[in-house]
């Protein structure tokens, strides 16, 4: 059922991303709209947001969606679609070519498929809850590596809530020490997904919503990651925080956090 649907979906995500493509080169950014500090959306997160809607609609008539745009619509339908149909918005605006489109869907209240098109690089990450994680049809698996020395680690840095800065400050500094390397690529959903695909060693943040992270959370767990917010709950997609890795790695990155900055 569920490799149906992802393949009824495919074409519209790969046509929603052509037209991001397009106004990627022309967009103008006097068409900017501010939502909050260091929070943008334009016309294209809202026309993307709706090409995708009507798609899934097609598929499964009468769904609910939380969308990053548009809001919460019948969240307590049988099947309910999350959609943030432009995550890397600052970056799209700022002409950095780090953004993809993220879908996941909800079947009774659990993850059951998630998609990530990462529309520069044209890569499309997808799993099926208990079927694996695939990049353009290809299996993926997290990292084979067991220390947090030996790879390089994804986060994103706070854009509108500076609260407990200084700690985190500290918590970054202590990741330079013990990792390759730390990267802020401006994308929750592309970040989850390279770390499904073993590029990162790991990936967390906090102060995302669920459009965010929702698919690529998904997609690391069919990968063989661990995902939790950063006291270890796994129901973190509606939480403050997440930290996704491989599961030993998980607990030496979770190490650090919950040293440095005080976890709710």
């Amino acid at each position: 059922m569920y490799h149906q649907i992802i393949k009824k979906l495919l074409p519209s995500i790969q046509k929603t991303a052509e037209f991001i493509s397009k106004e990627f080169i022309s967009f103008d950014p006097a068409n900017i709209e501010i939502k909050g500090h260091n929070d943008l959306v334009s016309y294209v997160d809202k026309t993307a947001e709706s090409m995708l809607e009507e798609a899934c609609l097609k598929i499964t008539p009468n769904s609910g969606f939380i969308n990053e745009e548009t809001g919460i619509k019948s969240p307590d339908s049988e099947f309910v679609w999350i959609i943030d149909p432009l995550d890397g918005t600052t970056n799209f605006m700022q002409k950095i070519p780090v953004f993809a489109i993220s879908i996941a869907l909800q079947h009774q209240g659990k993850l059951v498929l998630g998609i990530v098109h990462e529309v520069n690089r044209f890569e499309t990450f997808t799993a099926i809850k208990g079927q694996g994680a695939f990049l353009n049809g290809k299996p993926i698996k997290v990292t084979n590596e067991n220390e947090l020395s030996q790879v390089v680690v994804a986060t994103g840095f706070p854009y509108s809530n500076f609260y407990n800065l200084e700690d985190y400050m500290e918590m970054f500094k202590e990741f330079l020490y013990s990792t390759r390397g730390l990267r802020r690529l401006g994308s929750a959903a592309v970040d989850l997904a390279f770390t499904a695909a073993g590029r990162f060693g790991g990936f967390f943040e906090a102060n995302l919503k669920p459009w965010d992270i929702a698919a690529g959370t998904l997609i690391v767990q069919e990968a063989g990651g661990l995902v939790t917010d950063y006291q270890g709950n796994p129901d973190c997609i509606f939480g403050n925080s997440i930290l996704a890795s491989t599961p030993i790695i998980h607990e030496q990155m979770m190490q650090i956090i919950q040293k440095n900055v005080k976890v709710s």
